[in-house]
């Protein structure tokens, strides 16, 4: 029994021999492998620096022509004279963007404005309100189509008093 005893523990000497040598083996590939994705994640690392910055760029390049287009949007007097006939938060808005003022713009805020008061001058008059608001309305129509066409055209009637009597606007 005794050769069978040495024999067995011989062999599973053997074994753990083995075992402790594929173990060795095994972390040897693995620590080769890190190794591997360790330089693999350096090389991604510093791709991805790059084409953020390339990004960064490209955003703040769409940020500065975004910028210019705007700024040329906002100092066309042609679009502030359209928005200031956009009920009054639209003549309000108009009214913040004509600056610098435009001789358009200004134009037609100052006949906007008075389109508004008549407007509301003839709804106060209780008997002939309903009548009376066809003329705010035409006024308003005619202007809003002057200042599509972008041209300066005083509605009738009271187009060129507007332009008196609201010249600081």
């Amino acid at each position: 029994m005794s050769d069978d005893s040495k024999s067995l523990g011989d062999d599973l000497n053997d074994m753990l021999g083995d075992a402790k040598e594929g173990a060795k083996k095994a972390a040897d590939k693995v620590s080769e492998k890190a190794s591997e994705f360790a330089d693999d994640a350096k090389e991604f690392a510093g791709e991805a620096k790059e084409k953020a910055s390339e990004f960064a760029e490209d955003a703040k390049a769409s940020a500065k022509e975004f910028a210019n287009d705007a700024k040329e949007v906002l100092s066309d007097g042609k679009n502030v004279a359209i928005i200031s006939h956009l009920t009054l938060i639209g003549w309000i808005i108009a009214l913040v963007m004509n600056n610098p003022k435009s001789e358009l713009g200004s134009f037609y805020i100052r006949q906007v404005l008075g389109i508004m008061l008549l407007a509301f001058v003839c709804a106060i008059i209780p008997i002939v309100n309903l009548v009376a608001w066809i003329l705010p309305f035409a006024m308003w129509i005619m202007s809003l189509v002057g200042a599509f066409s972008g041209e300066k055209k005083p509605v009738f009637l009271l187009g060129n008093q507007f332009q008196d009597w609201f010249k600081s606007l």
